[in-house]
């Protein structure tokens, strides 16, 4: 019987396939035995705390010398271990909770960094999600993710103009504000310097942004009635199946801005949406807005628009100011003084 290559091809991609995923259950369940065995030495350490800190000293001693080869067993992750299981005191039911399906250095960063159960749940929930590295955890929240976005008073008009689940979905992506804390801010910016700052950190960006954004253009060039106009900025959402064109202003929000956003939207809709994408969304993004006027701008608009507020760098970072010399220290080098 002759080898059938077009066969033979998917046979061999449906194997590799479940070869991947074999390898991935086998990580997942090794970290989740892993993490348990932590939790089971954290209650045990607790239950044994009138010993003192000796006893953690001796245990981490005693662990190294019948298992040389293992690492983790230091004192300070053995009081880590502790500190687990007094964060779940319910046990093996961790892994239903998704505890187990995060590293245990994620762990660590959401005991020490969360002391709050209800946010700490919601950051697990959104690592396990998204798939974010141990950094990308601690700058979600050292940025406040959870304030800036599941608890945020969000000026839309999404559940008024757009289907259920895709108006759900929409109101979840959108942030106020948006931290763009990788870029310094210059006295007087106007929006075409910070939007080619926002291009040259795209990936930073896009991470600001939330999962499924992908960049099409900045000044994306639309030819209407043989007229010119140009999009600030142009993205695809891979979640909501739609095109996002966001404007940036460089001062307070007016009401007029939401207008032309409004025209982009429809000729997005027009030009560049297939029968494939649903309803374009637009996000305005303002250093600063008065919610009330930017709720009544939005109140008759029929296309779907957000407006928030964008933070960029206004201050020299700590630890750059504390390493510069001040003006007096300047002037004492310079005069002598």
């Amino acid at each position: 019987m002759l080898l059938n290559t077009e066969e033979y091809i998917k046979i061999i991609t449906k194997i590799k396939a479940q070869i991947r995923e074999a390898q991935y259950r086998a990580v997942l369940s090794a970290n989740s035995e892993m993490i348990k065995l932590y939790w089971n030495i954290g209650n045990t350490i607790n239950e044994k705390s009138a010993w003192g800190n000796k006893f953690i000293e001796n245990l981490s001693r005693d662990i190294k010398y019948d298992f040389p080869d293992s690492t983790g067993y230091s004192v300070r992750n053995l009081k880590y271990m502790a500190k687990f299981a007094q964060t779940y005191p319910e046990g093996f039911q961790i892994v239903q909770r998704g505890v187990a399906q995060l590293p245990w250095r994620h762990n660590i960063v959401l005991m020490e960094k969360i002391k709050d159960k209800k946010q700490r749940e919601w950051y697990l929930a959104k690592a396990i999600e998204n798939g974010w590295t141990r950094d990308i955890l601690v700058h979600q929240i050292e940025t406040d993710l959870y304030h800036r976005q599941a608890k945020a008073k969000k000026i839309t008009n999404f559940k008024k103009v757009l289907p259920k689940p895709q108006s759900e979905l929409a109101v979840q992506t959108i942030k106020d504000p948006y931290i763009f804390d990788f870029i310094a801010a210059k006295e007087k910016m106007l929006e075409r310097q910070i939007e080619s700052e926002l291009v040259k950190k795209i990936t930073k960006l896009l991470l600001e942004l939330g999962t499924g954004f992908a960049f099409i253009g900045n000044q994306y060039h639309l030819e209407i009635s043989g007229k010119d106009f140009y999009i600030d900025l142009l993205f695809y959402n891979l979640a909501l199946r739609c095109y996002v064109v966001i404007e940036l202003k460089s001062g307070d929000f007016e009401s007029e801005y939401a207008g032309k956003l409004n025209f982009y939207l429809s000729a997005v809709d027009d030009i560049l949406k297939t029968e494939q994408d649903n309803p374009s969304i637009g996000i305005l993004l303002c250093r600063t807005k008065d919610d009330l006027i930017a709720e009544y701008a939005l109140k008759d608009m029929t296309k779907p628009i957000g407006v928030s507020e964008y933070k960029i760098l206004d201050k020299l970072p700590k630890k750059y100011k504390d390493a510069l010399p001040s003006v007096d220290d300047i002037k004492t080098r310079i005069l002598g003084e």
